[in-house]
């Protein structure tokens, strides 16, 4: 039974594709879910038609991508990332930021068609981008480490602390002062 995909299933083709299955198959599932339809010659002809003329806009679309590629094959981006002294960054590079960059640059770009994996580590690296089914860009990328420069300020930082807090213990004595002087005025009210 030839049926005409209205939808990619997988193992067994794309949409608009004319494929080849059991009857059953196709009777009691693909045809009842809405998956396909029956390869009748009205039907191919229809399909025919159809792809003659969607050839023009997906020929659009392509060529629209394929300018978008090579825009984006000229970008080169760079990230600063706070790093250990292993060169290991806190955090990740990832896609969000990737599509976050180029939309500084003035690319919008989904992120979820920016395929990298998340980088841990100072280095260089490629994130690609499919813009299509069959164009795809390759945009270069470096992650820069900056060393914890806020680790040894915050050394310095440290005894500082602790120095004010030496003035609140002997500030403690000065509280204990008033308490005495209260005592006495307790104690005045007594004998009356």
């Amino acid at each position: 039974m030839e049926i005409i995909l209205k939808e990619d299933v997988i193992g067994l083709g794309y949409k608009n594709d004319i494929v080849n299955v059991k009857a059953g198959y196709g009777r009691n599932y693909l045809i009842p879910q809405g998956k396909g339809v029956i390869a009748s010659e009205s039907a191919k002809k229809a399909l025919a038609e159809e792809l003659k003329q969607k050839a023009v806009k997906l020929a659009k679309i392509k060529a629209d991508a394929e300018a978008l590629a090579e825009k984006l094959n000229a970008v080169s981006l760079t990230f600063n990332a706070k790093a250990s002294s292993t060169g290991v960054i806190y955090g990740s590079v990832g896609s969000l930021q990737i599509a976050d960059e180029l939309q500084k640059l003035g690319f919008d770009i989904d992120r979820k068609i920016i395929a990298v994996k998340d980088v841990k580590a100072a280095g260089e690296y490629v994130a690609t981008i499919k813009l299509h089914k069959e164009v795809a860009a390759q945009v270069p990328f470096t992650v820069i480490a900056e060393m914890d420069k806020v680790a040894a300020p915050a050394q310095e930082e440290a005894p500082v602390e602790k120095k004010s807090r030496k003035p609140r213990k002997e500030e403690a004595p000065v509280e204990e002062a008033p308490a005495e002087a209260e005592a006495p005025a307790e104690e005045e009210k007594t004998e009356e």
